[in-house]
């Protein structure tokens, strides 16, 4: 099972989004997810309905008890599995300070059975700590959702280095598969220039011993979309809301470039991604094909988000 941390320590950038839409995406394509609410604002539980599971059968008991990690799954479709978190997740970091060994809990739980799954999608909290050491310790890989602003772009430095530092003492299997622009505006000056850097920061890394080494920037770009952040009011993801939106093609192209480079079919040089962007056009065109599924949303909030 493939394992990726969803990571950013900057708020607002579209991680929980992230990891739920591109898991859903990766669910359309037929592949079984796990997704993992490493978070304790549990916004991911709350994003897919799911607050009412998560009492007493989460991501914290898991953490902090001795509650198998198969009791905390719960099934949310034929291909989306979750466990859930609240806000009793803030405790775990001071719990676990004086456990032996507690930056691998998580590691030691995924990799300690044989799962169903073909991938798992942690979304880790906005902080480099405990938890986020857990999910970093579990994964073979990073992705970074990353907005594209300058001041964004200010904690990529630390992140790398959080990451350099696990993969050498921890997790040496550890690398960073990119970054994926969220929010993004097309035509505006200030997003090119960002992207510009950030590719060249990439660039420079090529061929050097760092986990990033291969890391790219998604060509798969999250467009600024209501749908996405209308979404989450109804505990649906965006294909389940909005189908035919632009915010469920872009992860749907996201997770079909994903696809591919788990498949080891990704270009030597990763700046070329011709064959990858050439396999993410073909999926959203077919999507696109399809016949329009039904939008089971409302077209005005639901009552209860405003209570």
């Amino acid at each position: 099972m493939e394992c990726i941390a969803i990571i950013n320590q900057k708020g607002g950038v579209g991680k929980t989004s992230t990891t739920v839409n591109l898991g859903a995406a990766l669910a359309e394509r037929g592949q079984r997810v796990l997704l993992i609410d490493l978070d304790p604002q549990g916004h991911l539980t709350t994003h897919l309905g799911l607050d009412g599971e998560a009492k007493g059968a989460g991501i914290y008991e898991v953490l902090t008890t001795d509650m198998p990690l198969a009791s905390a799954i719960h099934l949310r479709s034929p291909n989306i599995s979750i466990v859930p978190a609240q806000i009793d997740l803030a405790a775990a970091e001071m719990e676990l300070v004086s456990v032996v060994g507690r930056e691998v809990i998580l590691r030691d739980l995924i990799y300690g059975a044989a799962w169903p799954f073909d991938i798992a999608l942690i979304d880790c909290p906005p902080s480099l700590g405990v938890l986020t050491l857990n999910a970093l310790a579990a994964s073979t890989r990073v992705l970074v959702p990353l907005q594209p602003h300058f001041l964004a772009l200010q904690g990529v430095g630390k992140l790398l280095e959080t990451v350099s530092l696990v993969s050498r003492r921890i997790n040496p299997g550890l690398t960073v598969a990119g970054m994926v622009i969220t929010m993004y505006e097309t035509g505006t000056r200030l997003s090119g220039e960002v992207i510009d850097d950030l590719s060249a920061f990439l660039e420079s890394a090529r061929n050097t011993p760092v986990p990033w080494s291969a890391a790219k920037v998604f060509d798969a770009k999250i467009r600024r979309n209501v749908k996405l952040a209308e979404s989450p009011s109804y505990g649906q993801s965006i294909f389940e809301y909005a189908p035919r939106s632009n915010g469920a093609l872009d992860y749907l192209a996201l997770a079909e470039e994903l696809a591919v480079m788990l498949a080891g079919n990704v270009a030597a040089d990763p700046v070329d991604g011709s064959e990858t962007r050439q396999s993410a056009q073909a999926a959203v065109a077919n999507y696109r094909a399809m016949p329009t599924a039904p939008t089971t949303a409302a077209d005005k909030l639901p009552t209860e988000a405003l209570r």
